[in-house]
C-alpha cells in the first residue's frame, strides 16, 4: 500500500507543489517571512518542495536535504518556515490523495496518513538536527567570545591595570576573572589593580566572596588591588551582609581609585596649566630681580 500511495504522489507532484505553493504564498504575509522578496521566496519554496519529493524517492534522508538545510541556515531563515512548510505539504498530500478516492474507509485513511507521515518524518529529524548542529556551534562561538570580553584586564600605566567588571558575577565567571587577574597581574608587571564594579547590578554575598578570593590571589603576587565603584547602595548592602572589605583600600569611583593608584606608585596627577602658570611667575620674579 505504502509504495502504491509513495508512487502515486510522485507520479502527480506537480499537482501536489501546485497546492503546497498556493498554500505557503498565502502565509507570506502573515509570518516571518514577510520581509523576505518575492523571488526569494519564490526560489527557494520551489527548492524546498524539489527536496522533499527527492527525500520521499530516497527513502528517507538525502544529501539534498542537507544542502538545502545549509543553504536556508546561511541565510537566516528560522525553523518555522521548516516545520510549517512541512505541515502543509503533509496536509495537502494527504488531501490530495484521499481526494482520489471514491470509497474511504477508516483504515484506508489511516494507511494514508501513516504513510505520508513516514515520508515526511524524516526530514523533520534531518533538518532539525541540521539547525540544531547549527545553533550549538554558534553558541559555543558565542560563549567563547563572551569569556573573552567578560573579564578583560586592561594596562593604563606601567604598573597599574584595570579590570571594568559588568554584569552578573556568577562561579563561572568568578574563576574566569581570577585567572585573568593573575596572569594579567604577572604578564603586565602589576603593582596595583584596579577592579571596577560599577557595572555589576548586584552585589551579594557570593559576589562579594568571589572578589575577596581575587584581590586576596593578587596580593599574594605581590600587588595591590582597590575595588571601585562603590555605590551608596552596594556600600549599604555590604555594611548589612557584614561583609569584611578592610583587607584591601575601595573607592566609590575609578577616578578616586586611579589616583589611590597613582599614589602608591609614587606618582601624583600634575595640573599641567597651573604648574605652566607658576614657573611662568616664577621666570617673571627672576627677571625683575
Amino acid at each position: 500500500m505504502d509504495e502504491k500511495l509513495k508512487n502515486m504522489a510522485i507520479e502527480n507532484s506537480d499537482s501536489i507543489v501546485q497546492l503546497w505553493m498556493e498554500e505557503i504564498n498565502s502565509l507570506k504575509l502573515d509570518n516571518y517571512t514577510a520581509s523576505i522578496s518575492d523571488e526569494l521566496f519564490e526560489s527557494t519554496n520551489r527548492q524546498f518542495v524539489n527536496v522533499i519529493f527527492q527525500s520521499i524517492k530516497d527513502g528517507g534522508s538525502s544529501k539534498a536535504v542537507k544542502d538545502f538545510s545549509e543553504r536556508i541556515i546561511n541565510l537566516g531563515w528560522p525553523l518555522g518556515y521548516i516545520t510549517d512548510g512541512l505541515q502543509v505539504f503533509r496536509r495537502v498530500t494527504v488531501d490530495y490523495i484521499l481526494s482520489k478516492y471514491e470509497q474511504l474507509n477508516f483504515e484506508f485513511i489511516s494507511n494514508v496518513l501513516k504513510s505520508v507521515d513516514a515520508w515526511v518524518e524524516p526530514i523533520i529529524r534531518q533538518l532539525v538536527n541540521e539547525y540544531s548542529g547549527s545553533w550549538e556551534n554558534t553558541v559555543s562561538l558565542q560563549r567563547v567570545a563572551l569569556q573573552e570580553l567578560s573579564a578583560p584586564l586592561i594596562p593604563v600605566m606601567d604598573g597599574i591595570t584595570i579590570m571594568p567588571l559588568i554584569g552578573t558575577v556568577d562561579t563561572d565567571r568568578a574563576k574566569l576573572i581570577m585567572e585573568n587577574l593573575l596572569d594579567g597581574a604577572i604578564k603586565h608587571n602589576s603593582e596595583v589593580v584596579l577592579i571596577d564594579i560599577t557595572g555589576v547590578p548586584v552585589v551579594d554575598t557570593m559576589v562579594a566572596h568571589h572578589i575577596i578570593q581575587a584581590a586576596e590571589a593578587v596580593r599574594l603576587i605581590g600587588a595591590t588591588c582597590i575595588l571601585v565603584g562603590i555605590r551608596p547602595e552596594i556600600a549599604q548592602t555590604i555594611v548589612n551582609l557584614g561583609i569584611d572589605l578592610s583587607k584591601f583600600p575601595t573607592k566609590s569611583s575609578l577616578k578616586k581609585g586611579f589616583r589611590t593608584a597613582l599614589e602608591i606608585t609614587d606618582r601624583q596627577v600634575v595640573d599641567l596649566e597651573n604648574r605652566a602658570d607658576s614657573i611662568e611667575r616664577m621666570i617673571q620674579s627672576l627677571k625683575g630681580e
